[in-house]
């Protein structure tokens, strides 16, 4: 498509120039070429020979619509790349592939390549380019003998960047897909990377964190129309770290380090005596705070980081409310063999309740002034090492993380 002189003024201040971290610098040069485009065309049309040009063009045309189809394709597609505007260094958007999809996908030599038609590379195509973010090469296909669906594999099962498809044998849509993929952090979808100081700075962090690495899940289940994607992009720089996901395109998680200024006196005092009643030592220093921002749970989430051993967590949510504190530096003994791990899982099973309650009862009450004897104890079987201490008439409830000479490691209370 071929905008006006005019219109392409109008172009270069809408989205995604106007908000954009691009410099002004940049925006000059195109506009710079912009006027050199238009002085150019008001020359063409001075010229003398400009009609007679013309009137070969019409005589022509005739001739360009009887060439074969594919080469007015592959022109086009050339054209359109060779005219694409670079900015940063970048191509603002990959026209090749936009217009011609298929010439970016990655086909081993596997025979079994041979099943897949032209509509299902181009459904292969699209989808890894528009949902994982990247091409993967597909190296295996199989049609199934019930369904008539064509299963295909890219990438590698044991390593971050992997895809499963099922395609309609027929019409080579899309039936159902699970996919996942790992990149660096500046090789996300700029729609994404935009968000980032916007969204950090609503919980307080620092804008500036640096995107360093983003990891990309897929799924689509027979009867969906498309596929759903979640995407996580970490962020660091050299004064803390963060997080942000979304669902699709909608950020539904935001994370990030926190001035210590941002968290009441009151909840740091505290964490500090939690601290000293799991360990029976002085607190270290409070080293860091990190904010979390849950609209997908509808929490919000407080981390302060003593030392470098012990975290307490505050989570506050619309349906629940949790307090942690936590020894995430507890010395678990090397387990070599097969035998040393059904060992040690053994003892964890089998380790009295009274000793575990023993230990547990002093430090929860001087944390919350709670007195044991009236909780029940359930032993976690799925997650060993773990154990609650539940009221009966009560929705709250005590979890614990015990090791196995019975020392407590963890404490949650939570009142649902």
């Amino acid at each position: 498509m071929r905008f006006k002189d005019e219109d392409w003024e109008k172009e270069i201040r809408k989205e995604p120039f106007a908000s954009s971290p691009f410099q002004d610098q940049h925006k000059q040069n195109v506009l710079r070429q912009v006027e050199w485009m238009k002085t150019g065309e008001e020359h063409v049309n001075d010229a003398p020979d400009h009609k007679q040009k013309q009137h070969i063009k019409r005589r022509n045309r005739r001739n360009v619509r009887s060439r074969p189809r594919k080469v007015v394709v592959v022109t086009t597609v050339a054209v359109a790349a060779a005219a694409a505007m670079l900015w940063n260094g970048q191509v603002l958007e990959p026209i090749v592939e936009k217009v011609y999809p298929v010439s970016a996908l990655q086909l081993s030599d596997d025979p079994s390549m041979n099943l897949l038609t032209s509509e299902m590379k181009q459904t292969v195509a699209m989808t890894m380019r528009d949902y994982l973010g990247k091409q993967l090469e597909v190296h295996y296909a199989k049609k199934g003998p019930i369904t008539g669906w064509v299963y295909i594999e890219a990438g590698d099962v044991n390593k971050s960047d992997y895809a499963k498809m099922w395609l309609d044998g027929k019409t080579g849509a899309l039936v159902e897909a699970d996919m996942r993929s790992e990149m660096s952090g500046n090789e996300l979808e700029h729609r994404f990377l935009r968000q980032v100081p916007g969204l950090l700075k609503g919980i307080n962090s620092d804008p500036t964190l640096k995107p360093i690495s983003a990891r990309r899940y897929v799924k689509m289940k027979q009867g969906q129309e498309k596929p759903v994607w979640f995407t996580t992009l970490f962020l660091e720089n050299g004064k803390g770290s963060g997080s942000i996901e979304w669902t699709r395109d909608e950020a539904v998680s935001v994370s990030g380090t926190v001035s210590s200024d941002t968290v009441s006196t009151d909840l740091i005092t505290n964490a500090s005596s939690t601290i000293e009643a799991l360990s029976g030592e002085p607190a270290p220093a409070l080293k860091s705070v990190t904010f979390t921002q849950n609209d997908k749970q509808l929490e919000e989430t407080t981390d302060l980081y003593f030392g470098d051993r012990y975290v307490v967590s505050r989570v506050g949510g619309r349906f629940s409310n949790e307090y942690t504190v936590m020894d995430f530096q507890r010395g678990v003994p090397e387990l070599v063999t097969i035998e040393d791990h059904e060992q040690y899982i053994e003892k964890l099973l089998t380790l009295d309740e009274k000793i575990i309650r023993q230990n547990a009862a002093p430090i929860i009450q001087k944390m919350f002034g709670i007195d044991l004897d009236k909780y029940v104890f359930e032993r976690d079987t799925n997650n060993i090492g773990m154990a609650t201490f539940r009221l009966e008439e009560m929705a709250n409830m005590i979890q614990v993380r015990y090791e196995e000479d019975a020392r407590i490691t963890m404490i949650t209370i939570s009142d649902l």
